[in-house]
């Protein structure tokens, strides 16, 4: 997968660190492959996986999702003081961060996203297709009413085209939220819908577990239980 900007962040893929390298034809930046997160990806590919193994890996997979999404929010130094009397010095995420699920898959990265901070606000949009045109339309939406001045984490598992992201995207930004405030986190992504994503949003950090010709359609339904295990 060479198709990835500056802004773009696959998990299936070690970064490369080495500050020397500075081939210009190479703007990957992905390097050696972290097989704990293929494997997750390969139970989910795969057709004859069980409700329970889908649903285990997937809960995992969105957890490294989340937690590396976590890294790309703003922080500050803080120091705590141990059992033992010393100093121990970390960080601490600045406050206003906020999710956004796109109502269908994105439910099913909600969970994981309270595990990894408990009280966090999650706005819901609903977007739906016209039969006809296949035109995206927004059905509903539920933001923070100070989510103009949020990080926001959206959420959206399962992404093929882009054409719902896009109007998520668009909608955020109507709402007064910059661009470069907008964190993706996905788990299954098409070459076609990162190149569209990138070059509509480049601001936007788009982090994924897999980028792959074909994204698993069938998530959401076996995920909640609804098509067959």
């Amino acid at each position: 997968m060479n198709d990835v900007d500056d802004k773009t962040i696959n998990l299936n893929y070690a970064l490369d660190d080495d500050e020397d390298d500075n081939d210009d034809d190479d703007d990957g930046k992905v390097r050696e492959n972290k097989n704990n997160i293929l494997v997750k990806t390969m139970f989910l590919m795969e057709q004859h996986s069980s409700k329970t193994i889908l649903k285990m890996y997937g809960n995992s997979l969105i957890r490294l999702v989340v937690e590396e999404g976590l890294n790309q929010i703003p922080w500050s130094p803080r120091s705590v003081t141990t059992p033992t009397g010393c100093q121990y010095d970390g960080v601490q995420f600045h406050r206003g961060t906020c999710g956004v699920s796109i109502v269908g898959a994105g439910d099913a990265m909600e969970q994981g996203l309270r595990q990894c901070c408990k009280s966090i606000i999650i706005g819901k949009l609903l977007i739906e297709h016209d039969p006809g045109s296949n035109e995206a339309t927004v059905v509903f939406a539920k933001f923070p009413e100070d989510i103009t001045f949020r990080k926001v984490m959206l959420l959206s598992p399962i992404i093929s085209s882009g054409d719902t992201v896009i109007k998520a995207v668009e909608v955020l930004k109507d709402y007064g939220v910059p661009e470069n405030n907008v964190i993706l986190l996905n788990l299954f992504m098409t070459d076609v819908a990162v190149r569209t994503l990138s070059q509509s949003f480049p601001k936007m950090t788009i982090l994924t577990s897999e980028v792959h010709p074909t994204a698993p359609r069938h998530f959401e339904e076996r995920y909640f239980g609804v098509g067959a295990s």
